[in-house]
């Protein structure tokens, strides 16, 4: 029995521990600015379809993966051709706050605060957009939903 109890300690002893601190793999493919902006712009529809339905949960959820994609932008594109300043100041310079304004409305569940808070988040987005040279590219407040396979409403 102790046999057996030592060789199973020997063989599972380099999965155990030292198996935990391991850093997470570089990926094998990086998503380019356009693509992660995308993502966003996907994100920031869903936001909208979310506040408006009230459901809070998924507005979070949403306003979360607005984040991630964020920072995703920020560290795989810290510079983008012709930007004046560096990807990752752009956003915290131009897109923290209204991103704190949009998560303390949703927090509250107030519908009009969140209606001015996405405005101002949208805004913040063209201002970006602006900055980088990319003022072509105009986000607006969806007025048709192109998500007919989810639905937006909490459920119950």
């Amino acid at each position: 029995m102790i046999r057996r109890l030592a060789l199973a300690f020997c063989i599972f002893l380099p999965f155990g521990p030292s198996g935990c601190n391991r850093q997470p793999a570089e990926p094998a493919f990086t998503p380019g600015l356009g693509e992660i902006m995308t993502l966003t712009q996907m994100r920031h529809i869903k936001l909208w379809f979310a506040g408006e339905s009230a459901n809070w949960p998924l507005a979070e959820y949403e306003l979360d993966e607005i984040n991630e994609g964020l920072e995703d932008a920020a560290t795989y594109h810290p510079t983008h051709k012709d930007a004046e300043l560096p990807i990752p100041q752009l956003i915290d310079k131009i897109m923290k706050s209204p991103i704190s304004q949009l998560k303390e409305a949703v927090d509250a569940k107030d519908q009009e605060r969140f209606a001015k808070a996405f405005d101002g988040l949208t805004e913040a987005c063209n201002s970006c957009h602006q900055a980088t040279k990319f003022g072509f590219n105009v986000v607006t407040r969806p007025t048709a939903n192109p998500y007919s396979n989810q639905q937006f409403q909490a459920a119950h």
